[in-house]
């Protein structure tokens, strides 16, 4: 089954750290996203440019409203995502070991929806 692992986390938390830090949270990434291509599980993945780029369309006013910024009310703001290949349980095991949750971030796991659409 593939799953989505989307990646949110606190803006600014890098910065935060040293770059000691800095160095060992990017070499953790690099060494699961090695795992996974090794291991035939990486299915994709990207991180996302900064939120202030960002566009949200809604309904206003009965028509679509496009407005800057994600504006969600959240804390955390989506980061990118790795999509990957495997069980439920090994997918879990890899959100679980992302760096990102350690500072305060979180990741969700959504499976894709396979073309009969019973997941919905």
């Amino acid at each position: 089954m593939k799953y989505m692992l989307l990646i949110y986390n606190r803006p600014g938390f890098v910065d935060e750290l040293s770059e000691e830090e800095r160095t060992a949270l990017f070499g953790e990434v690099d060494e699961i996203m090695r795992e996974l291509t090794e291991a035939g599980e990486l299915v994709g993945g990207e991180a996302l440019a900064h939120p202030s780029h960002t566009r949200t369309v809604r309904m206003g006013d009965g028509a679509p409203a496009v407005t800057d910024g994600p504006f969600l009310e959240s804390k955390e703001v989506f980061a990118g995502y790795v999509a990957v290949d495997c069980s439920a349980e090994r997918a879990a095991e890899i959100a679980a070991r992302w760096p990102d949750v350690r500072y305060g971030g979180a990741m969700e796991i959504r499976p894709f929806m396979g073309e009969s659409g019973t997941e919905m």
